[in-house]
């Protein structure tokens, strides 16, 4: 015999109860006139109290919600940066040989207004992420993805990613990059069509790295500007950078 779910059983325990103030109600004051007009009065506030509970409440809760998973999200993105990411960046662009275009672009200040990051984006996305390889900076790529390939994973494992498709994207195409790198034995001894299948895996993971450093970077101005100020000062795109306060 299957047993009742405990939704079941709590729709049954409460009706149970309800029926017996009823009765207690009316064995005590033996008024049915009475418990017939309050319970219709009662009825009628039930489609209020569904549309407050409903409409109100259920949305309000929801909003807290799905602050607090962003919130969650965001701190995934932290890290990720400031493990990965930012040092990442900085690889992804020893292989543009037309990087200093994208980095007049993104020398991001303590001063960006919403405009200038809204610009920025535009230019990440209309930017073409030409990708020449170097065996001596394939080499070092290689070394430091496979290097954080734990950390990597442990991220892919976090549910909060769900919440951010693009970040997802991005990982999946970093974690690609690590694993083709990782079976490589030997980079500085590959066909040219290999080199070229490399170039296209860099190229995409470098599109999407950017494109998520920039609302990484919005974020921290909107939300954390201490952890903004420090973002500026090591920007890896900004050969000027550096991490102490002048």
């Amino acid at each position: 015999m299957k047993r009742f779910t405990w939704r079941t059983n709590l729709i049954i325990s409460l009706s149970a109860a309800s029926l017996l103030f009823y009765l207690i109600n009316y064995l005590v004051f033996r008024d049915p006139a009475f418990m017939l007009r309050l319970t219709t009065l009662q009825l009628g506030f039930t489609p209020i109290s569904v549309i407050l509970i409903t409409l109100f409440l259920s949305e309000l809760l929801g909003r807290k919600e799905k602050r607090a998973r962003l919130q969650r999200l965001n701190m995934v993105i932290g890290a990720f940066f400031s493990e990965v990411g930012t040092t990442l960046l900085k690889l992804f662009s020893n292989f543009d040989p037309c990087c200093e275009r994208l980095k007049e672009s993104l020398i991001v200040t303590t001063d960006w207004s919403d405009q200038d990051f809204a610009a920025a984006r535009i230019q990440a996305r209309n930017y073409d992420y030409g990708v020449e390889i170097k065996v001596d900076n394939l080499e070092e790529l290689g070394s430091y993805l496979i290097e954080k390939r734990a950390f990597l994973l442990r991220l892919l494992e976090n549910p909060n990613l769900l919440e951010h498709e693009l970040f997802t994207e991005l990982l999946w195409a970093i974690f690609h990059l690590t694993d083709e790198l990782a079976y490589r034995v030997d980079v500085r001894n590959l066909p040219a069509t290999d080199y070229e299948h490399l170039a296209n895996d860099i190229q995409r993971a470098y599109g999407f790295l950017v494109s998520e450093w920039i609302a990484y970077l919005q974020y921290l101005r909107d939300s954390y500007p201490h952890l903004y100020s420090l973002a500026v000062r090591t920007n890896p795109l900004n050969p000027d950078a550096t991490p102490e306060v002048k």
